[in-house]
């Protein structure tokens, strides 16, 4: 079989480690040996022995469901084997979550991840109703973090003389030492006017890194239980 298609950069070659991997822009591979944890429904292709599992709410060996402002479930993945993850034809990117580093991450963004991370639900400090940014996952430890984003994201340094407002339906997540709160970028007369439709950011403050998509976020779609 010859033409573009088998070409060297599509075709898959054999994993040289385990864990996690970019497969290509829109793809990230995961060699399989023991345990990771995986977005409910991004598995597109697997070989080898993998069971794929999704759990209730617990802890230690038990998979917490980590329920985002998006409802997003996750699942366990255990066994043996390589298994391919994507969403929707995104763009795809691995962070290197050292240990001491903390990134919150919108739960709309997570892919896959390490057993070894931590990860917990926290309220967004300041976001009060806003949308897109009430609840996010706050990952811990040492390992790797598989995002997707629609497009490719800026990452805007912070820094204590210079404060970063973000849409709150744009912002995917940001680094540990960042403290967030609620701006408001027009006037109460404004607003009353029909306003600019950037009435509310999210401030953020401190020495770090906010990631940013270049859309604003639609509505969810419906999950299914």
């Amino acid at each position: 079989m010859k033409g573009d298609l088998f070409s060297s950069e599509h075709m898959v070659q054999p994993a040289t480690a385990p864990g996690m991997t970019a497969q290509n822009a829109k793809c990230i591979r995961y060699a399989v040996d023991g345990e990771m944890f995986a977005r409910q429904g991004a598995m597109v292709a697997y070989r080898g022995d993998l069971r794929f599992e999704r759990k209730g709410q617990g802890v230690g060996g038990m998979l917490k469901r980590a329920v985002t402002g998006e409802g997003l479930p996750l699942m366990a993945v255990r066994g043996r084997g390589e298994a391919w993850f994507a969403h929707e034809a995104q763009n795809c990117f691995v962070v290197e979550v050292a240990p001491g580093d903390e990134f919150t991450v919108n739960g709309r963004n997570v892919l896959c991840f390490d057993a070894s991370l931590s990860y917990r639900i926290a309220t967004v400090k300041g976001s009060g109703i806003a949308g897109g940014g009430l609840f996010n996952s706050v990952f811990t430890g040492h390992g790797r973090l598989g995002l997707v984003c629609e497009g490719n994201p800026l990452v805007i340094p912070v820094s204590p003389q210079d404060p970063v407002y973000v849409d709150t339906d744009a912002v995917v997540g940001w680094t540990a030492g960042l403290h967030t709160s609620l701006h408001r970028s027009q006037s109460l007369g404004s607003m009353l006017r029909g306003g600019s439709g950037e009435a509310v950011q999210l401030m953020l403050q401190g020495q770090g890194y906010v990631v940013v998509r270049p859309s604003e976020a639609t509505p969810p779609k419906a999950q299914q239980h």
